[in-house]
């Protein structure tokens, strides 16, 4: 009762959305911002306390803020996660260890795609707010040719259509090509004149960041290409992490 006191003070500021289970799990954090960006994101998402236990496990704040400098540390800390641009909806790695795919074991893509496609809803939290699922292995018909996005997705804040291909080995060059080609696809025959141009993401076990950033120069389509890991991260590494990125920053 005292920590609770102590992270917060004021009555004003404690959620009536959240239950006492929910400050249970938040009083574990030691860190004042980690704490403060799961207070947020657990009301503004309306999390259960089991799926806020997981976010936490996954280390979602640290992996969040990894990829941001110091304002936009303070920014998720304070305010939560901000969704304006569609940079804002990649998150690298994402923590896929709800499928139940061994980490060793050579599965093939067909079995990530069914897996996550059974864990729909666990799927939806590691993607984010926003995210409706539209359908898998979605037909793309160009010619006389028949093409499959394994998994499509509609985002009801950046109000655009999410098409995400799967390879479970290290990304190559020529998969940024084919996302791009589907994306111009759907810029052309599915979008709807109120729909803001389509994202892609091509989510790999493995990626090359010189190879990519030479395979999506001089794209002009929103393409990103992600890493996808089975198992939980170890948050004393991406702490470690974040710890030296904000020793530079000062």
């Amino acid at each position: 009762m005292r920590k609770f006191y102590l992270a917060f003070p004021k009555c004003e500021t404690v959620s009536n959305k959240l239950t006492w289970s929910h400050y249970f799990e938040l009083l574990k954090c030691d860190d004042k911002m980690e704490l403060q960006f799961y207070f947020h994101e657990a009301e503004k998402e309306g999390w259960k306390v089991r799926e806020l236990k997981r976010q936490m496990k996954s280390s979602l704040f640290q992996r969040l803020a990894l990829s941001t400098d110091k304002k936009g540390i303070l920014a998720l800390a304070n305010e939560g996660h901000q969704i304006i641009t569609a940079q804002d909806i990649i998150r690298d790695p994402y923590v896929l260890e709800f499928t139940g795919l061994p980490q060793k074991k050579r599965y093939k893509e067909g079995e990530l795609e069914a897996a996550l496609k059974a864990n729909m809803e666990k799927f939806l939290l590691e993607l984010g707010r926003g995210f409706a699922f539209i359908g898998r292995q979605y037909m793309i018909p160009i010619g006389s040719r028949r093409f499959k996005v394994d998994l499509v997705f509609y985002h009801c804040i950046l109000k655009c259509y999410v098409l995400i291909d799967l390879k479970r080995e290290e990304i190559k060059h020529g998969d940024i090509g084919q996302m791009n080609m589907y994306l111009n696809y759907f810029k052309t025959e599915i979008c709807q004149p109120d729909d803001n141009p389509p994202i892609g993401i091509v989510l790999g076990a493995k990626k090359d960041e010189l190879l990519m950033e030479y395979a999506t120069q001089g794209i002009t389509n929103q393409l990103f290409a992600a890493r996808y890991q089975l198992y939980l991260p170890k948050k004393e590494e991406l702490q470690s992490q974040l710890d030296l990125l904000l020793a530079e920053e000062k």
